[in-house]
């Protein structure tokens, strides 16, 4: 007797379809599990009939064969569990196998028999709804997440028992409605503002420009002049996030597992913070079974590293790719996976290794020889890959003090979502394109030309810093954006100054 029933499992950040085929034959007792389980699914056969026996019903005494395909992709996790039970008491009369039909099930079992919530529950939903199923029964704990895939009936279940009587028709269990407007207006708060901080006029200016163009930043200054504050007050600014960024930033944090229980649509713009011990597999991702890493838990967000010269050079260095292409792809002997990886990278730096290098205040212990070794750690086609470096000095007392708020969030974000509506304007059609940092040699030429005296300002301060191509690039794009603020078509001199003002680092390295 062979029975089938339909799940789903994750590749990437998308879903496919995976068949749980179940067959009953002999009286020999056996239990076998083909179609390249892992480790967790052939554990599962423990839970399977631990589950079966503590909910009341008859574990068959026959030989089960339990195929997963497609058999040559492997299969991971304990998502199969609630379908491959389901398929035993299918094949041994205990449940409706017409109810199976255009049904996806996903879900964890536990020895009592409680569903317990996976992984990715989003993916599978969409790829349910792409293959043209009808409804999925999922843990209810993972219900809402999944009922974001709105053209799919979503049924959560909280044991074996309930999802048994519903397929049975003996329960009703009513669909999982959500409102996505709801659901916007209720996690789109940040619990922090931009007007918090005291002072420090040059780097909000410097961080509008970066929200307002998506460019990279780093902030160079001594410890406790507030980079870290300006960092995490950074994602406030942003465009709020749109409901088709919201499901694919959703997706990854459910497959990294990092969704929150109580918040099925993350509607904020990532913040993510690694501590500088980060390996390169934590940062880009990896494993047997890849899974993303920090860059890719950033994406439509902003990655912020701090004491950047203190990360390993390697793990640094593996952020180029990803920082030019907005994806970062994992080979494995069995298997390569693609995440999505379009985020902000904001950093931060001590001006040396004591920290007080041109402060005013304190006195630098440092050599010439240690400044420029600890500066040295950072790699310069890194650095040019950061469009902004900006100074952050420590703050005076009076600004300190002062019981003034600064200017808030709200209002720096419309100057940035107007600067970016723009953009869009000017960028429509071209695929990948959405803001002036991504911007190609072709567009380039379209969109940044320059007056003569705008000509001869960069071309003296090239000279003068020794800047590489991709940092012409970058004082272009920077001017671009500063124009685009200000609502002007054509880039001035004065962006262009401003713009040379941001390669902190490139003039530093030549005194």
């Amino acid at each position: 007797m062979v029975r089938t029933v339909y799940s789903a499992a994750t590749q990437g950040v998308d879903g496919y379809i995976v068949v749980v085929e179940t067959n009953l034959e002999g009286f020999m007792p056996g239990y076998a599990t083909v179609g390249l389980p892992d480790n967790a699914v052939k554990e599962s056969k423990e839970r399977i009939y631990a589950a079966i026996r503590n909910s009341g019903y008859i574990f068959p005494q026959k030989r089960i064969t339990i195929n997963l395909a497609p058999a040559d992709i492997r299969k991971e996790g304990s998502g199969y569990d609630l379908p491959i039970a389901l398929g035993i008491l299918a094949a041994s009369g205990q449940t409706d196998s017409d109810s199976l039909e255009s049904r996806m099930i996903i879900g964890e079992l536990s020895l009592e028999g409680f569903v317990r919530p996976v992984r990715g529950a989003l993916s599978l939903a969409l790829a349910a709804s792409a293959n043209g199923y009808k409804s999925v029964i999922v843990p209810a704990e993972n219900a809402a997440e999944a009922a974001m895939a709105s053209s799919v009936d979503v049924f959560g279940v909280k044991t074996l028992a309930d999802a048994v009587n519903f397929l049975n028709g003996e329960t009703d269990i009513k669909p999982t409605k959500v409102d996505v407007g709801e659901l916007f207006t209720q996690h789109s708060r940040y619990p922090v503002d931009l007007k918090d901080v005291k002072g420090q006029d040059a780097a909000k200016r410097a961080l509008e420009i970066a929200a307002a163009g998506s460019h990279n930043l780093i902030m160079i200054g001594p410890p406790g002049s507030g980079k870290t504050m300006l960092a995490k007050r950074f994602p406030t600014i942003l465009p709020h996030l749109t409901l088709e960024e919201a499901l694919e930033t959703t997706k990854i944090h459910s497959i990294a597992g990092f969704l929150p229980p109580d918040q099925p649509l993350l509607a904020t713009r990532p913040y993510r913070s690694p501590h500088h011990t980060i390996s390169d597999a934590g940062l880009i991702g990896g494993g047997a079974f890849p899974r993303p890493g920090e860059v890719s838990l950033a994406h439509n967000g902003v990655l912020f590293l701090d004491e950047l010269p203190e990360f390993q050079r390697s793990v640094l260095e593996v952020m180029r790719q990803p920082m030019e292409d907005g994806r970062v792809t994992l080979s494995r002997a069995r298997i390569s996976t693609t995440y999505p990886a379009r985020f902000m990278l904001v950093s931060a730096m001590n001006p040396c290794p004591c920290g007080f290098f041109g402060d005013a205040n304190n006195e630098c212990a440092c050599s010439p020889l240690n400044i420029q070794r600890y500066r040295s750690r950072v790699s310069g086609p890194l650095l040019d890959r950061i469009d902004i470096h900006i100074d952050v000095p420590a703050v005076k007392f009076e600004q300190l003090s002062s019981l003034a708020d600064g200017e808030p969030s709200d209002k720096v974000r419309a100057r940035v979502q107007q600067a970016r509506e723009r953009q869009l304007q000017r960028f429509q059609g071209l695929k990948g394109i959405y803001a002036n940092a991504h911007m190609t040699t072709k567009e380039l030429r379209q969109h940044c030309q320059l007056d003569e005296t705008s000509l001869s300002l960069l071309k003296t301060a090239i000279d003068r810093l020794g800047l590489s191509a991709r940092a012409y690039d970058r004082i272009l794009k920077v001017s671009r954006t500063i124009a685009d603020i200000e609502g002007l078509e054509q880039i001035q001199t004065a962006h262009v100054a401003e713009a040379i003002q941001y390669r902190t680092l490139d003039r530093e390295s030549l005194s």
